[in-house]
């Protein structure tokens, strides 16, 4: 059978792109070698969430009394967490599995590989190998954790994300080595539960340093309150495994003192590698650089027919810019006029506790470019919602450009701030000016307030500060 379309990989970006082929009329298939959804549904966004979820009830039922609320001493049952964890992932993945037979979209189960002739060899479990014919062929294939030399995984003493969400029991000691999102994530559940918790980070700003400044000195400040000691600029120079407790050096980057720390296990969140060897990308010519799949605003590669999106590409590794290249690639494909992603309008967001939510300019990064800029912050402890709801920490931070207006960047610190961030994207997207933003009626009280309220608070004409 000829497709007008296969695609390598199930993941936020495979399945979207998909979908969108087969409402536009194209005859599709997926290969996938594990299970629909990918790492984001399986491994990544969803069952971490679901973790976070339990360790965010957990630390409500154990604050009950600050609420007027007496209830018995609450258990976390590590057990029961896990299992809810890897239930809502297996639903997701029936939910993927739903949409594509709605879809008519077949599913190629075993591993791809790229061949010439536009072809794709799937080699099963069993190891028999089926060649397929496409028109056009889209390479999602994701990443997974990236192995540092001195932090090699092994799955049992130095874990990866995948291993973090299933441990057999809940470790008392925990070494995480990085503090992007991975990291601070799964820093929160383990010491939420009860586990001593440490952060490793080698960049000099700390917990998320691709963060604003400001985000990332008030997560630490709140971590610290929350018993998480954090070594920023710091490295891991080796671990040793040979007992029963684990033994991790680190050395300050900046006065050179080590720190022998113990632990029960290490989970190495320092990013990820793109899983694009062997797939048949250097028989065919297709250029990379260091793993990466090189494309243009349309997501071609240099080989025609053969197509690249989601984390194998250059650009952040988030399941939502997967699914928007999908789309714009597929739609691209089929003749439309997609307009190209607009990558300086992407959001990130961290499910902390507080969250973490961001798009656009830090406040540094405007000045670099040449800006001059207006800064608004509005702290939630002058919000009358957030008081409410006992949820007084962080705030939000906007910037504007003090020539034209223009909204260059927010960036957010608190609870559910990942439901608010929208707003700015949305805002961006439609060349709002921070007057309008000011002008534009909020519902009280709510959190969202703080966004017009920091934006106020940027012209001086803020009123609850």
């Amino acid at each position: 059978m000829v497709y007008d379309l296969i695609v390598v990989g199930s993941g936020p970006g495979g399945y979207v792109a998909a979908i969108r082929a087969a409402q536009l009329g194209m005859k599709v298939a997926v290969v996938e070698r594990e299970s629909l959804g990918g790492i984001c549904l399986n491994w990544g966004c969803i069952p971490t969430k679901a973790l976070l979820k339990s360790a965010q009830v957990f630390e409500y039922i154990s604050h009950a009394a600050d609420y007027g609320i007496e209830v018995a001493e609450p258990r976390a049952d590590f057990d029961k967490m896990i299992g809810r964890s890897r239930g809502v992932a297996d639903g997701m993945s029936k939910g993927i599995n739903f949409l594509f037979r709605k879809n008519k979209i077949d599913v190629l189960s075993g591993t791809g590989k790229l061949i010439r002739g536009k072809k794709v060899e799937v080699t099963d479990a069993d190891g028999k190998a089926t060649t397929y014919d496409a028109q056009h062929i889209i390479v999602a294939t994701g990443t997974r954790a990236r192995q540092l030399p001195n932090l090699p995984i092994d799955g049992k003493k130095i874990i990866g994300y995948r291993e973090a969400m299933t441990l057999p029991k809940q470790p008392k000691r925990m070494v995480v080595v990085g503090a992007g999102a991975i990291g601070v994530e799964f820093a929160y559940f383990y010491n939420s539960i009860g586990t001593e918790v440490t952060i490793v980070e080698f960049l000099e700003q700390g917990l998320v340093p691709r963060e604003d400044a400001d985000v990332s000195k008030e997560l630490t400040k709140i971590y610290k309150k929350k018993g998480i000691k954090t070594l920023a600029n710091t490295s891991v120079e080796r671990v040793d495994t040979s007992g029963d407790t684990l033994k991790v050096t680190t050395k300050n980057r900046k006065s050179g003192k080590e720190e022998v720390i113990e632990c029960d296990v290490v989970l190495s969140a320092a990013g990820v590698t793109p899983n694009t060897e062997n797939i048949g990308l250097e028989d065919l010519g297709v250029k990379t650089d260091r793993g990466i799949i090189q494309v243009d605003d349309m997501y071609r590669t240099n080989v025609p027919g053969i197509y690249a999106i989601g984390d194998v590409i250059p650009g952040p590794a988030l399941a939502h810019v997967a699914s928007a290249e999908g789309i714009i690639c597929v739609e691209n494909i089929s003749g439309m006029k997609p307009e190209p992603l607009d990558y300086n309008n992407i959001p990130g967001c961290t499910y902390c506790s507080p969250e973490v939510a961001s798009v656009g300019y830090t406040e540094q990064a405007a000045r670099e470019a040449g800006y001059e800029i207006k800064v608004g912050k509005f702290p939630f402890s002058a919000s009358g919602k957030a008081s409410a709801a006992g949820a007084k920490e962080g705030f939000v931070k906007v910037i504007f450009d003090a020539k034209y207006g223009e909204w260059l960047g927010a960036h957010m610190i608190g609870s559910n701030v990942t439901e608010m961030i929208a707003e700015v994207v949305a805002s961006r997207k439609l060349e709002t000016t921070g007057h309008e933003i000011i002008k534009t009626v909020h519902p009280h009280p709510t959190m969202s307030e703080a966004v017009m309220e920091a934006t106020a608070a940027a012209y001086d004409e803020v009123i609850h500060l």
